[in-house]
């Protein structure tokens, strides 16, 4: 009888912590539906996507024709679509239009890609529909190569496979304060992963210490999938079509950050095993800041700052080799990032322009200028340009150009083009 007894209590415990964890279940579930329809009805997206494809003889572009979505969760969520060159920018004109006008061709990474802007919002475009209005007479055109996370070294074949075919009469090149950084081999296999930096351009010292362009190679064909991996990559998809869940992921990756000191320590011993890298890591000290990008800001600069600028002149003097043979005229536009990150980093990006004679177009300065305060040129959560700092950019080119008309005069250069457009369309 005692034992009926017992297995009844025994019984009705099991059921009493059946329901209850049946109920803990359906109220997270309900908890995390009521997560994920909140930010779905408060925010049009809750991460931005990087789509990147490789191009021969350029490297990673992004795809032609395809939706670009970017957000900080705080100040913007905008949606752009590349054109049929796959990049941010309104569609290319032909050959034959630029040449019948004052073309200007504008090349840099983030800054101008901008995707956190419309593209009619942009400094590009905004310079043309300025001009337009101030400087009919000069019929201005624009166009715009811009790819976030690249450097001068990585935007050479911008300029070679693409708009060295629009004949510009100004060859804009947008400096930002990580410009040192990207053309460094060294800084830049230490925040990218070594498998992308064979999919890009980069620059070699040859045993005579002369420095040489080396195009992108093409990525090994891909591997057939096993079913495992097909269902792991079905998971990771579903998963990651959970705002929710990716909302949980950004805040996790701020509030316990992974070890950076020590994953940068590890980079650096695996850089070291490369054949290409070994001889640069030489006597690499175990103490550098992780933070490279600042390491063309300090008063003393080390051995890696110095051949951060050593590389940095190099594509400087390439592009204005390039702007020189095709009768360009090859200008700088220093972004405010430059002083706001440390006023060497401006100084120093000068003394290599004044020594080509490119000119530098100061944005802080104008920017001053306006009674503004540099600070105004970016969104409140990240240092990207705003509409303003994109006006800003626009206003201060166009101050130039009024300032130097010739620019857009007629010359002796071939004004026939082709009809047809720049390749890669698809």
């Amino acid at each position: 009888m005692r034992e009926t007894v017992e297995s009844s209590r025994f019984r009705r415990a099991l059921r009493l912590v059946g329901w209850n964890a049946l109920l803990l279940v359906l109220g997270a579930a309900l908890v995390a539906m009521a997560g994920e329809a909140w930010f779905r009805l408060t925010m049009p997206f809750v991460t931005s996507n990087d789509p990147r494809e490789f191009v021969p003889n350029v490297g990673l572009l992004r795809p032609p024709n395809t939706e670009v979505r970017s957000t900080d969760r705080s100040d913007f969520w905008n949606v752009s679509r590349t054109n049929s060159l796959g990049f941010l920018d309104r569609e290319p004109p032909t050959t034959e239009r630029a040449a019948a006008t004052c073309h200007i061709s504008i090349i840099g990474d983030s800054f101008v890609e901008a995707p956190e802007v419309p593209i009619h919002d942009k400094f590009p475009v905004r310079l043309e529909e300025l001009a337009a209005r101030r400087l009919p007479h000069l019929n201005i055109t624009t166009s715009a190569f811009g790819l976030q996370d690249t450097g001068q070294i990585q935007q050479l074949p911008f300029y070679d496979e693409y708009a060295r075919l629009l004949h510009p009469r100004l060859l804009v090149l947008v400096f930002v304060h990580n410009d040192f950084t990207n053309n460094a081999p060294v800084l830049r296999a230490l925040q990218m992963r070594l498998g992308k930096l064979r999919l890009e351009p980069a620059v070699r010292r040859r045993s005579d210490g002369k420095l040489e362009l080396s195009l992108p190679q093409a990525p090994p064909p891909s591997s057939s999938r096993t079913w495992a991996s097909w269902a792991a990559r079905a998971v990771e998809e579903a998963v990651n079509r959970s705002w929710l869940v990716l909302w949980l992921r950004e805040k996790k990756k701020a509030r316990f950050p992974l070890d950076l000191g020590s994953r940068f320590s590890r980079d650096v011993e695996t850089l070291r095993r490369q054949p290409d890298y070994a001889a640069l890591l030489e006597g690499w000290p175990p103490n550098v800041s992780r933070n490279s990008v600042r390491v063309s800001a300090r008063r003393e600069l080390s051995p890696f700052a110095e051949d951060a600028l050593q590389y940095t002149r190099f594509a400087l003097e390439q592009f204005k080799q390039r702007a020189d043979r095709d009768g360009a005229k090859l200008v700088i536009l220093a972004s405010y990032t430059l002083r706001h990150r440390g006023a060497r980093m401006f100084e120093r990006m000068s003394e290599i322009a004044a020594t080509l004679d490119i000119p530098v177009i100061d944005q802080s300065a104008y920017i001053l200028r306006q009674s503004a305060e540099i600070t105004d040129a970016r969104w409140r959560h990240d240092y990207h340009w705003n509409p303003a700092g994109h006006r800003w950019a626009a206003e201060a080119l166009l101050e130039y150009i009024e300032e130097h008309p010739a620019i857009c005069a007629d010359d002796d250069r071939p004004k026939k083009g082709s009809s047809e457009r720049l390749p890669r369309s698809s």
